[in-house]
Parts: C-alpha cells; sequence; structure tokens
C-alpha cells in the first residue's frame, strides 16, 4: 500500500500540484487537504507547500498559522508524523511554532529564482534519510524573504543538536550560517526553502530533490506501518 501523502492547500498556494506530481511519480499517493478542514484525514505525511498563503499580507506565514488545518497539524506532529514545509511551508511551520528562528527578507532585497547548491549536513531527519553528509544537491530557489535568522542560543542548539539538515553552498539569500533547512528536536518536522518537487527529472534542470523526497516517502511508509501494526 502506498504511503499517503497530505498536501495543504491554503488561498494563494501555487506549488500543491507539483508536490503531488513529484510524490506520485516516486511511488507515493498525494491528496489534498482543505486549510479550513480541522484534520488531516488520517494521511501518513504532511506537505506544506509553497506559494502566497493567504497572499502573504501582514508577512509571510503569519495568517496561515491560523487556519484549523494546523492545529491538526501541530497534534499530527506531536505524534511523531513527518511534516515538510518547502519555501512559503517554511516560513508557516516557523510562523506556527513548529521550527524555531523566523525567514527574513534576502540580502540585498531581490527576489531570487535560480537553482542553489545544496549540501546535506545531516542525514538524521524525515527530509534527508535517504542522502549522506556532504551529498551536494542541485535544487532550484523561488523565493523573496528565504533569509534565515534565529538568536544566538537558538543557533548554537542547532549547531549542537545536529538539527541543521541542509546549508547553501554559495548562499544566495544571506540565511544564518548558511542555512537552507533545519528540523525539530524529534527530528519529524522539517522545514527548506529549495525545491525538491521541483528538482525530479534532468528534463527540469535536476532530479537532486528525489532522494529527499523518497526520504519523505520512507517516513511514511514506516508511519503507515506503525499505524498498521498499532
Amino acid at each position: 500500500m502506498s504511503p499517503r501523502v497530505g498536501v495543504v492547500l491554503f488561498p494563494g498556494s501555487n506549488c500543491e500540484m507539483d508536490v503531488q506530481e513529484a510524490v506520485r511519480g516516486l511511488g507515493g499517493d498525494a491528496e489534498l487537504l482543505w486549510h479550513g478542514d480541522a484534520t488531516v484525514g488520517g494521511v501518513d505525511a504532511v506537505v506544506v507547500p509553497g506559494g502566497f498563503a493567504h497572499g502573504d499580507y501582514l508577512r509571510p506565514g503569519a495568517i496561515a498559522r491560523f487556519s484549523p488545518v494546523m492545529a491538526a497539524i501541530q497534534a499530527f506532529a506531536a505524534d511523531g508524523g513527518p511534516v515538510v514545509g518547502i519555501c512559503n511551508g517554511f516560513q508557516v511551520l516557523t510562523e506556527a511554532g513548529l521550527l524555531p528562528g523566523a525567514l527574513q527578507k534576502n540580502r540585498g532585497l531581490k527576489f531570487l529564482c535560480t537553482m542553489a547548491t545544496l549540501e546535506v549536513a545531516s542525514t538524521d531527519s524525515v527530509l534527508t534519510s535517504a542522502c549522506t553528509v556532504g551529498q551536494q544537491l542541485q535544487v532550484p530557489i523561488n523565493h523573496f524573504e528565504g533569509n534565515y535568522t534565529c538568536d544566538p542560543e537558538t543557533l548554537a542548539a542547532l549547531r549542537a543538536e545536529d538539527r541543521v539538515v541542509l546549508r547553501y553552498v554559495g548562499n544566495p539569500n544571506g540565511s544564518m550560517d548558511d542555512i537552507a533547512g533545519v528540523c525539530n528536536e524529534s527530528r519529524n518536522v522539517v522545514g527548506l526553502m529549495p525545491h525538491p518537487e521541483r528538482a525530479i527529472s534532468p528534463l527540469l534542470g535536476s532530479d537532486d530533490g528525489v532522494p529527499l523526497l523518497r526520504s519523505l516517502l520512507a517516513a511514511a511508509g514506516a508511519a503507515a506501518g506503525a499505524t498498521v501494526g498499532a
């Protein structure tokens, strides 16, 4: 049975179909989760995709965090369910308190739409378990507020606990410590600014997003197995 991945749809999301296509292409089952429903519908993993949730009015993710589905995602994550936030989804997860830190405007105040080189900093997460430490990945970025920041104490904790999962090689946006992705203390919630769902085929310029998404599907499959065996 294929693992079920729920992809949250907010007003203004625009990457949900990309995630669905990528997940299905790798053998998973992807379905949309409406932001106004207070449930994740029994899925095995959740992806909060990119876009402009609620138009990014106020600041990115600040309004989306109050959607009914977010309470269900928080409960799902607290139970160990795999959750990944991509780009705007990363911003939503920080606003909701599921991940530390915040995303601010890029260095130079420029919108960035380009290929970025990432280096895997940790394989101990639901998004990087199929990778190797030091592995370099070509994955596109598409953001204006992707500059990761946090206080010194949080940064020290992220480093000490091996919770920086991806770093930029040639930092494009000014992110603190070259951070491209982080995870929570339990390793089951990950946020990243680059778009692995847009790097699933050489025809798209890269298939380096595949090991990241395969990691998520493996975590989803493990979660599904645990549920069946419970």
